[in-house]
């Protein structure tokens, strides 16, 4: 009994001054006050007081400057810093760069004019072979020329070509500023595609296996000569030909002539 009183009287003693001894059963009375002691101190107000719009003052540009300036001649920048102001030096740029050529005032090539323009269909179902056929006709012809020959065609596939060229004839004109008069398909050639395969029933039960084949055929124009010139230049040739029907003497002496008794 004397250690027990004298063990109590040791926690007095030692008790904080800030904290409440109570003797007796009731020890909800102690845990309020420990709770109360702990409230005081929130997290979720700590960072309302530190992130609230008064504590953010936004500095102005003449005093970031000012800081930095002060700082460049401390020798404090950090390296960030320190190689943006070496990059952004005029006089380190100036001096970099010889006068001459910074004087000098760089020309860019100028682009030379389109003298060509490519077209193409999409792919559709034809074979490659007759669709070949519809190229090698139009190949080099005059765009018009090429346009009536596909107008007047029996092939399936002319009413697509037709349409072809004259969307290609229309955009080398509006996109590439060619002359229509000179319009040539310089060149036509086709592309397979991809070959699709379908089960064909046959008799007595057996089957077979049917290709639907797709191809596209490609187009370049290019400016040449108009219909009137190559029919001058036809004519021109026709008429370079013709010999007259009176005798004429010639003086040029006969080149690898045959035998004597060939004659």
């Amino acid at each position: 009994m004397h250690r027990g009183l004298l063990n109590v009287t040791h926690l007095i003693s030692t008790a904080h001054p800030t904290h409440a001894f109570v003797v007796g059963p009731s020890r909800l009375i102690q845990r309020r006050l420990q709770t109360r002691n702990a409230s005081t101190y929130n997290p979720l107000s700590w960072l309302r007081q530190k992130l609230t719009a008064d504590r953010r003052e936004k500095e102005s540009k003449e005093d970031i400057l000012a800081a930095k300036a002060e700082a460049r001649e401390e020798g404090q920048l950090s390296l960030f810093e320190q190689t943006k102001s070496v990059h952004h030096r005029p006089e380190a740029a100036a001096a970099k760069k010889p006068a001459s050529v910074a004087s000098a005032k760089v020309e860019k090539p100028k682009k030379s004019p389109p003298t060509s323009h490519k077209y193409s269909t999409t792919y559709f179902k034809i074979s490659p072979r007759k669709l070949n056929m519809l190229g090698n006709q139009i190949s080099g012809q005059p765009i018009d020329y090429a346009i009536l020959q596909m107008q007047f065609s029996e092939k399936r596939a002319s009413k697509r070509i037709m349409n072809m060229l004259a969307t290609a004839k229309d955009h080398a004109y509006r996109y590439k500023h060619l002359d229509n008069s000179k319009l040539v398909v310089a060149e036509a050639w086709v592309n397979k595609g991809r070959v699709l395969k379908r089960i064909e029933p046959r008799g007595r039960g057996h089957m077979g296996i049917r290709k639907h084949k797709q191809a596209k055929m490609h187009v370049v124009l290019r400016e040449g000569k108009s219909v009137e010139e190559q029919k001058e230049k036809e004519r021109a040739y026709k008429l370079k030909r013709i010999i007259a029907a009176a005798a004429v003497r010639e003086d040029k002496p006969i080149r690898n002539p045959g035998a004597m008794w060939a004659w």
